[in-house]
């Protein structure tokens, strides 16, 4: 099953009038269809789900999917900005009102059974929105605001889902989800840099002399080595901090998490065996890597 965005945004967008509400039973079917169809590695972990959770994570996942192409896959500005208000009033309509968008519709469902907050979901629009009038940071707390919003309240949704939010689980699922969220920005330096985003702190870089100048033509010097060795070993610290996480967790949500852990570390090491150079080659995790990682967290959940 493929995923075309402006196919679904044309059936389900704003200008879709139904003439009535989509049944829960097909809106489930639908987020299934987005989860499985859209995003490959959210089928290897669905795999790991207990059976009960997996449509509630589905919908959870279709939200976010949906709220991330209303960003990135439609003419960006004013008119993301637009359609993620009007993403915003759907949201809305699962707390206060009677959704009727497929998504909305079967999120409602998951928000009732677990009590969840509209925060994480509004989180979300906010970066995305964020995303459409910022494209570079000054500051390295800067970037920590936008992880704020960007991922950590994904892991919070995903402590939601298994039950187990508290604020000190709460605290270091942030920290999983910001050193995620920070690796995959500095596996992406490259490709950020081609559609005009620039994560790299400018107090980073000013740190190590990396200029303006080296940034745009994508030199790869000595100075830029030392930045991401930097941001390598910054990124990693983040997860050495969330590692406490998993033995507070349910066994169910354990595996989940040390893979997330290990991927994100993954990424990290790619980098480093690369020799920090990201312009010239993007780090990957190879798939036999991958396989080695999920076997290792199928393990230790056998084992532990």
């Amino acid at each position: 099953m493929g995923w075309n965005f402006a196919d679904e945004l044309n059936r389900w967008g704003p200008a879709h009038t139904p003439s009535a509400a989509v049944g829960l039973r097909a809106a489930k079917a639908y987020c299934s269809h987005v989860a499985r169809g859209h995003y490959e590695n959210f089928t290897v972990v669905s795999l790991l789900l207990p059976r009960r959770l997996v449509p509630h994570f589905h919908a959870v996942y279709a939200y976010c999917r949906w709220a991330d192409d209303l960003a990135d896959e439609t003419a960006g500005g004013e008119e993301s900005l637009a359609l993620l208000d009007w993403w915003r009033s759907e949201l809305r309509s699962c707390y206060t009102g009677t959704p009727m968008h497929p998504v909305t519709i079967a999120l409602r469902e998951t928000i009732r059974r677990f009590d969840i907050p509209p925060e994480p979901f509004l989180n979300l629009l906010v970066a995305f929105e964020q995303d459409q009038r910022v494209n570079r940071y000054d500051t390295f707390d800067q970037l920590r605001g936008y992880c704020a919003n960007s991922a950590n309240p994904v892991g919070r949704l995903v402590l939601h889902l298994f039950e187990s939010f508290d604020s000190e689980r709460a605290a270091l699922s942030d920290e999983v989800c910001t050193g995620l969220q920070l690796a995959n920005f500095w596996q992406d330096v490259s490709r950020d840099l081609d559609i005009g985003r620039v994560y790299l702190p400018k107090e980073d870089r000013d740190r190590f002399g990396y200029t303006d100048d080296d940034l745009a033509a994508k030199r790869f010097t000595p100075a830029f080595r030392e930045l991401m060795r930097f941001e390598v070993k910054r990124a990693n610290s983040f997860f050495d901090r969330g590692s406490k996480l998993p033995p507070l967790l349910p066994r169910s949500a354990r595996t989940d998490v040390d893979l997330f852990i290990a991927g994100g570390r993954a990424i990290l090491q790619a980098i480093e065996r690369g020799g920090h150079d990201v312009w010239s080659r993007r780090p990957e995790v190879s798939k036999v890597a991958k396989l080695t990682l999920l076997l290792r967290s199928l393990c230790n959940r056998m084992i532990g």
